[in-house]
């Protein structure tokens, strides 16, 4: 019997270049593969034509072709769990609808994991500056805060096979980025080299601010490492203001200020008392992250919804 590969395509927005996409790229890499395949578009709440695009496009193949209709923006990495989570197949392989991750290497994915390859993961060959830059401080942050083995560039291009996916399936947490969950699974990760392309048609859909709001939310749920470094911090102003404290002591009242300082007692305590008013203020907002994940994860609502009237293919089997 042969075995399955099921493919996720997360889709926001993306009816200029989805059909070039499928037809392309995605459909002639997939033809080249051994296996059996099955597609499985998420739209993650498209406000264009992109539902409509998809659902069109899957009646005309020959090959399976499932799509979920989530009900409105939950955003990727939502889109890439209810995909993982509906996925039947003996290795799930994820990646973008924008054309940037080149499809035409699956089958060298495949072929790793035939090797015996359990995760097979993406890494950019190349990064413009701007991306170069903030990849490189995410992920240092990641490795020193966060505690996570991470592999610079890392992308969401990747085959998982169905052990992987099984215990992916299992996190419940709602503020997730998918690279970071599959690298604190640990099972041992190969990775390929890629030349990430340039968008073809449309504008990007995720944002500098989402990108930054994801960074922050990955490192956050990743480690408590982050809340830890102000009390350090606190530490060490307290060893410092009270060594500060009994030298002033010591060569003022006791000495006769040989040193000829002259401390104005106002000033000295105006500046400390603002210092740790930021220091405070910065602490409560690191605080506030934590307490907002906890939030988020106490009221326990569902990650997605999908609305089953538009979707096709469910392992419920409704239309």
């Amino acid at each position: 019997m042969r075995k399955l590969v099921s493919v996720i395509v997360p889709v926001y927005n993306e009816q200029a270049g989805i059909n070039d996409f499928l037809d392309k790229e995605l459909e002639p890499a997939l033809e080249k593969l051994a296996e059996e395949t099955e597609i499985i578009l998420v739209d993650d709440g498209s406000r264009d034509e992109s539902l409509k695009l998809i659902r069109a496009w899957g009646t005309e193949q020959k090959q399976k072709v499932r799509i979920i209709a989530l009900v409105k923006n939950f955003g990727k990495e939502i889109a890439l769990t209810a995909g993982i989570r509906e996925a039947r197949g003996d290795a799930v392989i994820t990646l973008d609808a924008d054309g940037q991750h080149p499809a035409e290497e699956i089958p060298r994915m495949v072929e790793k994991w035939h090797k015996g390859a359990r995760i097979v993961t993406a890494v950019r060959a190349q990064n413009t500056t701007s991306h170069r830059l903030g990849s490189w401080l995410y992920y240092r942050l990641m490795r020193r805060l966060g505690n996570q083995s991470v592999h610079e560039g890392e992308t969401d291009f990747r085959l998982m096979d169905r052990v992987v996916v099984e215990e992916f399936n299992r996190f419940t947490e709602h503020n997730r980025m998918t690279r970071g969950l599959v690298n604190w699974l640990g099972f041992p990760q190969e990775h390929i080299k890629i030349q990430t392309k340039n968008r073809k048609k449309g504008a990007p859909t995720y944002s500098l601010r989402k990108l930054m709001t994801l960074a922050g939310d990955s490192l956050v749920s990743a480690s408590r490492t982050p809340l830890l470094i102000f009390g350090y911090i606190g530490v060490g102003i307290m060893l410092v203001s009270g060594a500060v404290g009994l030298f002033q002591l010591v060569q003022e009242y006791i000495l006769g200020d040989p040193l000829g300082i002259e401390w104005g007692g106002g000033v000295a305590v105006s500046l400390f008392v603002a210092f740790l008013v930021g220091l405070v203020l910065i602490s409560q907002a690191m605080t506030a992250l934590y307490v907002s994940q906890i939030h988020a994860e106490v009221k326990n609502r569902p990650l997605y919804i999908i609305d089953r009237e538009k979707s096709v293919g469910l392992d419920d089997g409704k239309k």
